[in-house]
């Protein structure tokens, strides 16, 4: 089983200093509106691979007035002891330890892999693609670490090919060069999205009826489909190569890249009903997105190369009624791994019973609660 045991912070959003000690089970953190229950999770999110749950730069997360940077350090159930600490001097830096050594992202993502699902992703499915998109690639990185430094090579790739383009002319050396690695970065991003969809599938598809539905999937993006249908990295690397060539005097007028893997979709279909996700009603969509949550731990479990998944569940039960609460504890307690979630009250987390501990949230301080 893949939880924390101990949780310590330093100078992080409003703590100036808090250490949990925990026993394992799942932890529910409750408290009033602001005390900082949220904070805690984006702490532990800071232990995987990315910018956490909020997409917050290193300095924000310092808290107010503090002399240096932070630090978020934790102990495993196995007793390997990781953190991350904030660098502060020449430029905000990441530091990784593992068992006081230092390390890499790669290095914990070997240790821990964690899956989040907080209030602002509710509206996944009634936003544009770009919600979407975001929502798939923070799964696919969850499964395929290198993920986020793919994307990050073919955005800087992208952006300096648009450089080229609102230049209104563009040498022709210079942007086969560019959209080389942008092809290369790009073939990667598709992959790794279409095998993460597949997996996901076949997650939903193990995963019990009930009260969070299943969905099907499938992606909007050539590339991508080009995956899905198996062809190999070589042949998509060059379908993207002349698209990017072959579109650059479109692109010239338009003054940015029009086609790419930056522009796919996750397109979801509300099962029960058969209607895509963004026709479904509010309710029905905070079920369904639960469910694709569920299913991507699940895909994670089943995975087998890695650790059980840890998940963080933000004001994830506020909503729901108590059947479909006890109905999530049950699943959470089945995939194996540590979850945290946050509520205003502590009644919330009832149907848990002695599954889970309580941690009484506080302005700046936490106490576990037996």
């Amino acid at each position: 089983m893949t939880a924390l045991t101990r949780l310590s912070l330093t100078d992080f959003r409003n703590y100036v200093s808090l250490s949990l000690n925990l026993d394992g089970r799942h932890v529910c953190l409750y408290g009033s509106n602001g005390a900082g229950k949220t904070n805690l999770l984006e702490a532990v999110s800071q232990l995987g691979p990315g910018r956490g749950l909020r997409s917050a730069t290193l300095p924000e997360m310092v808290r107010k007035d503090a002399a240096g940077g932070w630090t978020v350090a934790a102990t495993l159930a196995n007793d390997q002891k990781i953190g991350v600490a904030l660098e502060t001097g020449s430029g905000a830096k990441r530091n990784v330890r593992v068992d006081g050594a230092s390390a890499t992202a790669s290095d914990l993502a070997d240790l821990i892999r964690i899956v989040w699902l907080t209030p602002s992703m509710d509206s996944v499915f009634r936003g544009g693609a770009t919600d979407r998109r975001r929502f798939l690639d923070r799964q696919v990185m969850s499964h395929v670490p290198s993920h986020g430094r793919a994307a990050s090579r073919y955005e800087q790739a992208m952006r300096e090919r648009n450089a080229l383009l609102e230049r209104g002319h563009v040498d022709p050396a210079w942007a086969d060069a560019i959209e080389a690695r942008m092809a290369e970065a790009g073939a990667e991003i598709a992959i790794n999205r279409a095998h993460v969809l597949e997996s996901l599938q076949l997650a939903i598809e193990a995963r019990p009826e009930g009260h969070f539905p299943k969905a099907d999937l499938t992606l909007d993006g050539d590339a991508e489909l080009a995956a899905l249908r198996g062809d190999d990295f070589k042949s998509i690397f060059e379908s993207l190569a002349e698209t990017f060539r072959t579109t650059r005097r479109r692109d010239i007028a338009a003054g940015r890249t029009i086609d790419g893997p930056h522009r796919s979709d996750l397109m979801v279909v509300h099962r029960p009903t058969g209607a895509p996700a963004r026709d479904a009603s509010t309710g029905q969509q905070k079920a369904l997105l639960i469910g694709l949550i569920l299913a991507s731990a699940g895909a994670l479990r089943a995975d087998g190369d890695g650790p059980a998944p840890l998940l963080l569940l933000d004001e994830a039960a506020a909503h729901l009624d108590p059947d479909r609460r006890a109905a999530l504890y049950d699943e959470l307690c089945a995939l194996g791994g540590q979850a945290w979630l946050t509520g205003t009250e502590r009644f919330l987390f009832e149907a848990f019973g002695d599954r889970a501990q309580c941690v009484r949230v506080d302005e700046g301080a936490a106490r576990v609660e037996t």
